[in-house]
């Protein structure tokens, strides 16, 4: 048997001696390889083991990214997780498969002619922003070195409440990122303002369908009429790409007759988060351009790879071809009726959940549901002094709950919001299990008869 091992134990991994066989080292390395392996299934006990303290998937109310499939989608999972994207000419029908979901979603996002349209995986929707953004930027660039005019000081306008992908976009690419406030009066962009903050050197508006802090819509439709009116007054005429991480895969099926998408000719690109809405394992992403002109030919690059040439967009290379697969499964398997029916679902349990706790004493809504199945809520004023929402966040994760509390963006970040995100595996009866302890916890901290120790405030939430 090899001596046991004297050094700290966090910096080592060990198998229960019953999965192991004897005379086999059961204990690793966190930090360096080991010169020798171990058995397959020693090693699977081990990795096994460490996840066990991963939280619940299905009551982790933070996250956006989709947590299940179904059987068949697994299998189909497991036949092609093999394949790289990257590689047409090896794998050509992922390939056609990959064109087939674009021109859908070309199609559900009403684009003039879907078969004109333009569209690309990517590996989530925070790549699929940077490539929206990118586009824009060089559109920018030619219409200004057309005119002879300098192209070192371009700006993108955005709401604070912004994801913060946009906020590394325009850092990696040198833009000037100009954040429109929310606040009480304006909870989203919605054309406010805007004239103050455009100029010749605006590359483009975001409009978010769905704010990442609240869940909230921004009305594009406003803001597209806000820039009309700025270029009948300046001649300056700035486009629009739609970040609709979430709510692009939610509006066209519980909100049709909202005008966000390629109806408005003045939104250029929109991209969506397929591992969110869309249902599919993470990390998949898509962003569809309405015509071809939109996304220029110097930004698509003709690659020789393995034995063939292809056109590539793309801020990663080799990526997998697994979820693009999974992504064309959901679309036939679903339908349109299919989809409408999920999405009305969540939204149904997010609207349960928002009047519920719209009810009790303690709390006001900042928004109810009725956008995309996520709401916020905050302490009502004067309310308590003993405890905050970071209690109850606490609180409700001491009972397996992760319901998150934080500051809201620039102008508002003396207000704390709790936000619920209601995804498909939420159920109604789980929901009102979570109603419960809410009420329940809520009970329990209005009874506190002097405060609760000062929260310790952790940076384990990030939008």
């Amino acid at each position: 048997m090899p001596e046991p091992r004297r050094a700290e134990h966090t910096d080592y991994v060990a198998a229960n001696p019953i999965f192991s066989r004897p005379g086999e080292d059961s204990v690793a390395s966190k930090y360096t390889l080991e010169p020798d392996g171990m058995l397959p299934e020693t090693a699977y006990q081990i990795v096994h083991d460490e996840t066990m303290l991963d939280g619940n998937a299905r009551l982790n109310l933070a996250t956006f990214v989709g947590t299940w499939m179904d059987d068949h989608a697994t299998r189909l999972y497991s036949e092609s997780f093999d394949k790289n994207m990257i590689d047409k000419d090896e794998y050509p029908q992922t390939a056609a498969i990959e064109t087939y979901c674009w021109r859908m979603l070309a199609d559900l996002w009403n684009a003039p002619s879907p078969k004109d349209a333009i569209g690309t995986s990517t590996i989530g929707s925070s790549e699929a922003c940077m490539l929206g953004g990118l586009a824009l930027k060089r559109r920018w660039q030619h219409a200004r070195r057309a005119a002879g005019k300098p192209v070192d000081r371009p700006n993108m306008i955005m709401s604070s409440a912004v994801q913060v992908c946009w906020e590394k976009f325009c850092n990696y690419w040198d833009i000037e990122a100009r954040y429109v406030p929310i606040s009480e009066e304006h909870r989203t962009l919605d054309g406010h303002d805007l004239e103050k903050y455009v100029d010749e050197n605006t590359i483009g508006v975001v409009a978010i369908m769905g704010v990442t802090y609240t869940g909230m819509y921004e009305p594009v439709l406003e803001i597209s009429n806000a820039l009309d009116a700025i270029q009948k007054k300046t001649g300056l005429d700035i486009p629009i790409h739609v970040d609709g991480a979430s709510g692009a895969m939610i509006a066209p099926f519980l909100q049709p007759e909202i005008e966000w998408d390629f109806r408005l000719p003045r939104v250029h690109s929109i991209n969506t988060s397929a591992h969110k809405y869309g249902l599919v394992y993470p990390g998949l992403g898509w962003v569809v351009w309405r015509s071809e002109d939109l996304l220029p030919e110097d930004l698509v690059f003709k690659v020789s790879y393995l034995g063939g040439s292809m056109p590539t967009f793309a801020l990663n290379f080799s990526r997998p071809g697994a979820q693009v697969i999974l992504q064309f499964y959901m679309f036939l398997r679903l339908g349109h009726d299919g989809y409408r029916s999920i999405q009305q679902s969540s939204q149904d349990v997010a609207k349960f959940l928002a009047e519920g706790i719209g009810k009790l004493d303690a709390f006001e809504l900042w928004n109810d549901g009725s956008d995309i199945p996520v709401f916020a809520w905050r302490l009502k004023a004067g309310h308590t002094e003993n405890w905050t929402l970071y209690d109850l966040s606490d609180r409700l994760r001491a009972k397996g709950w992760l319901v998150p509390a934080y500051p809201m963006p620039d102008n508002l970040t003396d207000l704390t919001v709790q936000r619920i995100v209601v995804r498909n595996g939420l159920s109604m009866d789980l929901a009102a299990n979570l109603l419960g302890v809410i009420e329940e916890e809520t009970a329990f901290l209005d009874e506190l008869s002097s405060p609760m120790p000062k929260p310790r405030v952790t940076e384990g939430f990030h939008h």
